[in-house]
């Protein structure tokens, strides 16, 4: 009797002890940012963060006690219950250590533990592992089989302690596994308070980066796997009549109160070009090495063109920052509409908005467009032709994610040129890619492998849109360079600030009337479909969420989601929201907060009503 107890003990408390463990290698791997963090502060992680692996704990140790009950009464050998506990074992501790090992490289880009977001990638998992450089790859695997090494080791000896014997009092010894079972569902619950389990009650710091090194990565993965399905109820800031009531105040297809919409355009109708640049965050543009700008041609044509010195993508990934610009909807927190077919497909669409004022629509990608549905997104919101890498059969070598921005601008830059000879208005739009991790391209600028392949891209777009200019295209042009969302440059800068999530907007083209012009106004992607569109005295009343830009009576400001909260920021200043801790991480403003809540919770109670 005495041997089946102390097995399961041994499992709770092995199995606590392998979670603990990844709270120092967490804080080592990521060293540079737990730079200046005390031993104090590395034993407060591991003490907050024993609640949530205790719940893991208790997880993972709940079969072997069914089992441990079962084996009193189903007579087996020892042999074939220790064969039966080390295959569950294995298991658990090869799944353990690959969450493990994809969290802590995860981190590095996302800037938040692994949850429920990774399983839309992983639909793709060849895109998905383009990702990740040769060194990176030989790294994380190590540490999967050593982690996964390491906890079989540990439960072999646990499993030698027991014994599928027969024994007396077989009913009695039911019952105090049964009472064991009861504090595995505590621990499971998170206690006996009335809230239960969940990534808050690890929250312990104002310093985010000490709460997600406490956080339990396994925890954090199963317990967001089908979040938002009840889309209504994912984030009850307001009351129903409430909310609806915040948001008239602040979308972008009410009714105009006057006031009259600044004017660009020598033409209502040009040709438009729409150029998604991968990762062009604001702080890798104004970036300089040894006095060298990493961007120049941007700099340069921040300078020619009209620049807007206020904007914010609304996300951290492709997949929704392309939703924001192309559509005009915000960003979700952990989900991405562009996985729900069924849902994206009724959003307002500029490609479809233009295709109904005779604009022939295409779109080219160098890499798969199969990546996060984006293919089937793409032809649901009206885009008439897409080229991706299975088209274009280029002579040249493709990188981990397709065909480098190099040979691709070059396609597309003819692409153009062929469309401007038609007499038939078009929108074309690119989505570059080199300047994507593993950062590998055919350039040597920089030693920096993030700052060279930034280099490298902004050198390919330069080129394009310099033989746009020296041709009779450029008259009828309107090209609109946009990032799809920044990049964590300086390194190590915290995911969820503003500055994390600042990008470069320019328009160029001889369809523009003015010089160089600088907008000051606070916006973000969202924003752009409706400016556009008003640009060209497009009806734009589908649009919400998108505000024009230059219509003086609509609110101004730039609105980011992050994993689980979000950011706002306006001319007073910012205000960022963690809905996990329910705090703020920054700002004191109750109206700027007032409006992040409202955008929020309208964005998910408009997926739900689609």
């Amino acid at each position: 009797m005495k041997r089946r107890v102390l097995f399961l003990v041994a499992v709770f408390c092995l199995t606590v002890a392998f979670q603990v463990l990844q709270k120092p290698l967490f804080l080592i791997f990521h060293a540079s940012t737990a730079a200046g963090t005390t031993f104090a502060e590395w034993c407060r992680v591991v003490w907050h963060g024993l609640s949530l692996d205790m719940t893991v704990a208790g997880y993972i140790t709940a079969l072997p006690l069914l089992l441990t009950i079962v084996s009193l009464w189903v007579p087996l050998p020892d042999r074939t219950w220790q064969r039966i506990f080390r295959g569950y074992f294995a298991l658990i501790s090869v799944v353990v250590a690959t969450v493990v090992a994809v969290d802590l490289d995860l981190y590095t880009y996302w800037g938040f533990r692994i949850d429920g977001t990774v399983l839309i990638y992983l639909a793709d998992p060849k895109e998905a592992l383009a990702s990740v450089g040769a060194w990176e790859a030989i790294r994380q695997t190590l540490i999967l089989i050593a982690y996964a090494a390491l906890m079989i080791w540990g439960y072999r000896y646990a499993v030698r302690l027991f014994t599928g014997q027969r024994v007396r009092g077989r009913l009695a010894l039911s019952g105090l596994l049964v009472v064991m079972g009861g504090f595995l569902f505590l621990a499971i619950r998170g206690g006996v308070s009335v809230a239960t389990a969940n990534v808050s009650k690890v929250y312990f710091s104002p310093n985010l980066f000490l709460n997600h090194a406490a956080t339990n990565p396994l925890f954090s993965l199963l317990s967001t796997l089908g979040d938002n399905e009840d889309y209504d109820g994912a984030y009850p800031f307001f009351a129903e009549a409430e909310r609806a009531a915040r948001f008239e105040a602040l979308r972008g297809d009410r009714p105009s109160t006057g006031g009259d919409t600044v004017r660009l355009l020598r033409t209502p109708r040009p040709n438009v070009v729409l150029l998604i640049l991968e990762s062009f965050g604001r702080t890798v543009m104004d970036a300089r090495v040894d006095s060298m700008p990493v961007m120049p041609c941007m700099q340069r044509f921040k300078q020619e063109g009209i620049w807007f010195e206020n904007f914010f993508a609304n996300s951290f990934r492709t997949d929704r920052g392309e939703v924001a610009v192309m559509n005009g909807f915000p960003a979700q927190t952990r989900m991405s509409i562009m996985k729900l077919p069924g849902k994206s497909r009724t959003l307002p669409s500029l490609a479809r908005s233009l295709a109904r004022e005779g604009y022939a629509t295409s779109f080219v990608y160098g890499g798969d467009l199969n990546f996060t549905d984006q293919a089937s997104y793409m032809y649901a919101t009206g885009w008439q032709r897409l080229t991706w890498q299975k088209d274009l059969s280029l002579d040249a070598p493709t990188s981990k994610w397709g065909y480098a921005d190099d040979v691709v601008t070059e396609w597309f830059g003819d692409e153009v040129l062929r469309l401007s000879a038609s007499d038939e208005p078009f929108l074309a739009g690119l989505l570059t890619l080199s300047s994507h991790e593993p950062f590998e391209v055919p350039c040597e600028r920089f030693d920096d492998r993030v700052l060279n392949a930034m280099s490298f891209s902004d050198a390919c777009v330069g080129r394009m849109i310099e033989r746009w200019k020296a041709s009779p295209a450029w008259d009828n042009l309107l090209v609109i360079l946009v990032a799809d969302h920044s990049y964590p440059y300086p390194y190590g800068i915290p995911y969820n600030t503003p500055l994390r999530h600042r990008i470069p907007m320019i328009w160029l083209g001889g369809a523009l009337a003015s010089g160089p012009l600088t907008v000051d106004t606070y916006a973000s992607q969202i924003d752009l479909a409706a400016t556009i569109l008003a640009q060209m005295e497009i009806d734009h009343s589908d649009y919400a969420f998108s505000k024009d830009i230059f219509d003086p009576t609509l609110p101004k400001f730039g609105y980011y989601t992050f994993n689980d909260g979000f950011g706002v920021v306006d001319a007073t200043g910012a205000a960022v929201w963690d809905c996990t801790a329910g705090r703020a991480v920054e700002g004191q403003d109750s109206t700027l907060f007032d409006i992040g809540r409202t955008m929020l919770q309208s964005t998910y109670v408009d997926i739900g009503r689609r």
